[in-house]
């Protein structure tokens, strides 16, 4: 998903489920910061403290994205979570691991993540730690049928449409990424003897397509499987669960949110989806934003925005001096800054909790959850 999806329907849902226009904020915001947060290193303060800050994503075209452990450490807790599922047939093709590490929607695995949060909720950190959840839960349906480690169950044979048609746009793509002769780059590169360090990560292989909320198509698997689907039908089912885990943290429970979202608001949800359908993420973002100003909800206009970095960004408000293409390490390092002055607020500032947040979910997925289901990722 995009961040239409992550920051803006994101908002929308939380808005409804009761939530205060501040406190929907800071959930948006955490569930988009998730992509947006490539950045990770130590901060030595002039006060004698170190604050440790973690990474939620890499950008698509790091090298990290072919190491192992950086794909444990941030694809399976914040992107892929694994859903825990196995197919006794396949297990003389795929280990037993690797089977259950591919994402599943709302399984069981999501379901006790939603549960440890609302257990949380208590904690200062409680908002941001929810807004990753939404993050991470949405993606079970979008990132289904794919894991985030490297390997071939997540390569694809081909793409179509709904109707059947092969996308040639995506062929174009890859000819403009991978030169005139890509297919025999691939083929060469999927023959090579490197294909298990170097096997696909996610959906990286059908490119957007999940992302895209308006997209109905279909692909054939690694097993030679025609799968279909369905974004826009996904994408509600992972509105309505959202907002029962939304409306759940509200009431400390699960149990005691079963009242089914106002009828008016599911259908304006919906009809966004699939009539917002520019390729463009950013775009359709702004359609929301645009969407939320003007009062087509029940909770009435509210004025949003969305800055990852920047004047206005929660960086920004702890890191002022740092400009916004340049990252907090990189910063650090070109003004050899081995020590840095430690604002009052930074204790209490949207990012330092953010960052809190994204620890404590990473521990829970990793250390907890995951294991007490026979699944050891890092």
């Amino acid at each position: 998903m995009q961040v239409d999806f992550h920051h803006g329907v994101t908002y929308v849902v939380a808005r409804i489920a009761g939530f205060t226009a501040e406190q929907a904020s800071i959930i948006a915001y955490a569930s988009q910061f998730v992509d947006d947060a490539t950045d990770e290193g130590k901060l030595f303060f002039d006060n004698e403290s170190i604050f440790e800050f973690i990474s939620s994503a890499h950008k698509m075209l790091d090298y990290r994205n072919f190491e192992k452990l950086a794909n444990h450490h941030v694809w399976i807790p914040f992107h892929f979570l694994p859903g825990n599922e196995y197919d006794p047939k396949l297990g003389r093709v795929v280990p037993d691991f690797v089977q259950r590490a591919i994402c599943r929607p709302n399984s069981i695995t999501a379901q006790e993540m939603i549960r440890y949060t609302i257990e949380s909720r208590e904690h200062p950190n409680s908002l941001y730690r929810l807004g990753i959840s939404m993050h991470v839960y949405a993606d079970t349906w979008a990132h289904q049928g794919f894991a985030g480690i490297s390997h071939h169950v997540n390569t694809v044979q081909e793409i179509c449409d709904h109707e059947g048609h092969r996308d040639e746009s995506m062929h174009q793509n890859l000819q403009q990424f991978f030169g005139s002769d890509w297919f025999g780059k691939i083929r060469s590169f999927v023959e090579s003897k490197l294909v298990n360090e170097f096997a696909p990560v996610g959906h990286g292989p059908v490119l957007s397509y999940p992302d895209r909320p308006y997209l109905r198509w279909r692909y054939v698997d690694w097993k030679g499987d025609t799968i279909e689907r369905d974004n826009p039908k996904d994408y509600m089912c992972a509105v309505d669960h959202m907002y029962t885990a939304l409306k759940g943290f509200l009431n400390g429970s699960l149990s005691r949110s079963q009242i089914p979202m106002h009828k008016q608001d599911r259908q304006k949800i919906e009809e966004l989806l699939r009539d917002i359908n520019d390729e463009d993420g950013d775009k359709r973002h702004q359609a929301w934003l645009n969407e939320i100003r003007t009062g087509r909800f029940s909770f009435g206009p509210d004025p949003i925005e969305y800055i990852p970095k920047g004047p206005g960004s929660w960086r920004h408000e702890v890191f002022p001096d740092v400009p916004s293409e340049c990252s907090i390490k990189e910063w650090l390092n070109d003004h050899d800054k081995r020590k840095i002055s430690h604002p009052e607020h930074f204790p209490f500032s949207h990012w330092k909790l953010f960052h809190d947040a994204l620890e404590c979910h990473r521990t829970a997925v990793l250390n907890t959850i995951l294991p007490q289901f026979g699944i050891v990722a890092a």
